[in-house]
């Protein structure tokens, strides 16, 4: 069964920082990229970041413009978790925060509407000003 479950959500002041988790399990996790997408309410889904399983892949990152320079995508030598390191946090980074797997997927082409195969629930952050 794949699995995914992001975690690591909390209430941060502006200016600081959050780790995020997703835990992966069920599948070839090199085979995949993993995605964090975000969410508030009444706004459309937003990709943030990804991050392809094989860590030699071309093109294997990618970030918003927003997250651009705030935000580090990374995993695990394990390879079973993805992680999101949020520094600099601004009010505006608000939203549902979810990670999503898809199959080959190449990062640079993650957008909102991008299919993705496997979702897991998501992990609220809240920044307050």
């Amino acid at each position: 069964e794949v699995q995914l479950q992001a975690s690591g959500g909390g209430l941060v002041q502006a200016g600081g920082s959050l780790r995020l988790s997703c835990a992966v399990s069920g599948f070839t996790f090199d085979d995949y990229a993993i995605a964090w997408f975000r969410q508030a309410p009444g706004k459309e889904r937003e990709g943030v970041s990804c991050i392809t399983g094989d860590g030699t892949a071309e093109d294997g990152t990618y970030y918003s413009h927003s997250a651009k320079g705030r935000f580090t995508i990374s995993s695990s030598n394990a390879k079973d978790t993805v992680y999101l390191q949020m520094n600099s946090l601004k009010p505006e980074d608000t939203a549902i925060y979810y990670c999503a797997a898809d199959f080959h997927l190449l990062c640079k082409y993650l957008s909102s509407t991008t299919h993705m195969d496997y979702w897991g629930r998501g992990t609220q952050v809240t920044v307050s000003s």
